[in-house]
Parts: C-alpha cells; structure tokens; sequence
C-alpha cells in the first residue's frame, strides 16, 4: 500500500471513528441535562465544570484506548458486565433527574459535579467505551487516539457556548427540558441493563 493511499485509508478511519464516538458521547442531545445539572451556577463555576468533565472524559476514554479491554480483564470485568453496570448507574441519575429536577449535591465543588456525573458517566458510559474499544480492535491506537481528541475538541465547543442556550431557555424551561431528557436517559439506561443480561445470559 502506498502513502496515498495509506493516508487516505487513515482519514477514513478517522472519520468513521469520530462520527461513531460523537453519536454515543452526544453532547448536544445532552445539553439540557447539562443546564440542569450546572442552573444554580454562575458563569465561572458553569466553566470550571465543564472543564473537569472534558479532562475527566478525555483521560478516560484515552485510558481505554490505550489499554481498554486490558482494564477490564484485569478485574475480570465483561463488556456485557460493564454495560449492565454503567446502565444501572444511568438509572439512577435519571431517576434523581426527574424527582428532583436536577443533580443535587450541595456539597459538591463544580469539579466533582463535572467529574461525576457529567464527565462520567453522561459523556464517557458504557457505550463510549465500548465504542473506543471497539475503534482500537478495528482502526488500530493511532485513529483510536486522534478519534478521542477530536470528538472532545467538539464536546468543548459546545459546553462552551451552552451559557446563551441557558439564557435562552431560562430557569423553568431547563427544569422542563431536564425531566424530559430524563425519560430518555433511562430509556437508554434500561437498554444498556438489557443488552448486557441477554448477552451474559446467552455466554
């Protein structure tokens, strides 16, 4: 194979990878769980937060890409275990979304809420890393690698300008947006549980 081609065949790996990566991360569908989660925030704490949920999701899935399912062996952990469990974690999130309308955790700085939950596990679940599992078994580290940079450059811009959205929406319209990605949240969450039962049941 030669360097054009080669190089060619690397973008589209990239491609592929980003755009897989992108869809499960989904930042924008997340959104108004974000301003939920972040609503009794000023700007300055809004930003560090969303600071520490990129650096916290960025050296997660860099983790995973460079040693993911080695992690997960290394705790005799299944990718259907792992699923089961991030689902149920998801679950509960969404439950405490829709009774109470947000995250709260009074005592919580604006970096451990960007931690947990936003960075992980509302960025960077189960399906994100499986997904980048599944990129560094197909594409290689490289486009693994360039494919979690990438998606995250795009995960700050929009965290960036989520503030204008805020404003846009207001304080009672984040709480009814909140509740309603809640729904699909555990939606997501129960398919999660699912896939990875039947999956476990059929081993």
């Amino acid at each position: 194979m030669d360097g054009g081609s080669a190089s060619a065949l690397f973008l589209l790996d990239l491609v592929k990878g980003m755009i897989a990566l992108f869809i499960v991360v989904d930042p924008l569908g997340n959104i108004p769980i974000f301003i939920g989660l972040t609503r009794n925030m000023d700007d300055a704490q809004r930003t560090s937060t969303f600071r520490s949920a990129v650096l916290t999701g960025l050296l997660l899935l860099f983790a995973f890409a460079l040693a993911g399912q080695q992690i997960l062996n290394l705790f005799g952990i299944s990718i259907d275990s792992f699923m089961v469990a991030g689902g149920l974690l998801l679950l509960i999130i969404a439950v405490r979304l829709l009774i109470g309308g947000g995250w709260q955790e009074p005592s919580s700085s604006p970096e451990g809420l960007g931690a947990v939950p936003i960075g992980f596990p509302l960025l960077v679940g189960p399906g994100a890393i499986t997904t980048t599992i599944l990129i560094l078994q197909s594409s290689g580290i490289l486009v693994t690698v360039f494919s979690v940079l990438l998606t995250f450059v795009i995960v700050w811009v929009v965290l960036r300008f989520i503030n204008p959205i805020y404003r846009v929406l207001g304080r009672n319209g984040a709480l009814v947006v909140t509740r309603l990605m809640a729904m699909f949240i555990a939606a997501i969450a129960v398919q999660y549980i699912v896939n990875g039962a039947k999956n476990l049941v059929q081993q």
